[in-house]
């Protein structure tokens, strides 16, 4: 007996062909982690040796799906953002009028690399004074804070392929207990990053993102110093449909 509305020997169609064949949500809800193992002048920041590490939350929402690219809004929400600094440690050899030796445990230092420079000078009671002083790093003081980053794009090309190459970017905010990077700095900083990355999809609704960013720390001079943070950050995520799975639009 014919479908109801088809010609005989028709056959219903269950969906349409173009697009069941692409792997792109609507909703995506992700939960990952990520690290950065140390800090340099990549592009604005001057802090050397920091390290990043967070844990969050992401949400993307659909903004455009053609065969060539998934455009998206993708926000994350760091409740766990952890920060390290090196810490500081100064020697004084003084060599006249007598031989002594001073050292002082300070806090987070700009720049982690060792330095000495010899003085000579008199004091107030006419004595000439000398030696030198060495300054470098004694160990690590880690910061807690949290971070949200509500302003972010992303892009994913070849949306038709299990294995898909994507680009991103964010701009947001840090809010730690204590100032970061130095004690003059401020406990609020402004982010941004950008970077790149695969999303292999394990399944039409389930994914797993793997990416490297650029990522910049700053308080735009809001406070008395602004050294700034530059890290190469790692961040993997896991992705799945968030809500009822909606069927993708046809392809452009």
């Amino acid at each position: 007996m014919a479908a109801w509305g088809l010609p005989a020997g028709a056959q219903p169609s269950a969906q349409n062909p173009a697009a069941s064949a692409r792997y792109a949500r609507r909703n995506t809800l992700g939960f990952f982690s990520a690290y950065s193992n140390d800090s340099s002048h990549i592009l604005l920041g001057v802090s050397q040796n920091r390290k990043l590490l967070g844990f969050g939350v992401s949400y993307s929402r659909r903004l455009l799906l053609t065969r060539f690219v998934d455009w998206q809004y993708d926000g994350e929400l760091l409740p766990v953002a952890l920060e390290s600094d090196p810490l500081s440690l100064y020697v004084d050899n003084q060599t006249a009028p007598t031989a002594t030796t001073s050292v002082i445990a300070g806090g987070p230092i700009v720049l982690c690399s060792p330095s000495s420079r010899s003085y000579t000078f008199i004091g107030p009671d006419g004595v000439t004074y000398s030696g030198t002083e060495t300054t470098s790093c004694r160990g690590r003081e880690w910061t807690v804070g949290e971070a949200m980053s509500p302003l972010g794009l992303q892009w994913n090309f070849l949306p038709a392929r299990k294995v898909q190459p994507f680009a991103d970017g964010h701009g947001g905010y840090m809010y730690s207990t204590r100032p970061i990077p130095i004690a003059s700095a401020g406990s609020f900083n402004f982010t941004f990053d950008f970077g790149a990355g695969l999303e292999l999809y394990r399944s039409r609704t389930r994914s797993i993102r793997v990416e490297y960013r650029y990522h910049h720390v700053s308080n735009k001079n809001t406070a008395m110093q602004n050294p700034g943070i530059d890290n190469g950050l790692f961040q993997v995520t896991y992705c799945f449909s968030l809500g009822r799975a909606h069927r993708a639009p046809p392809a452009d």
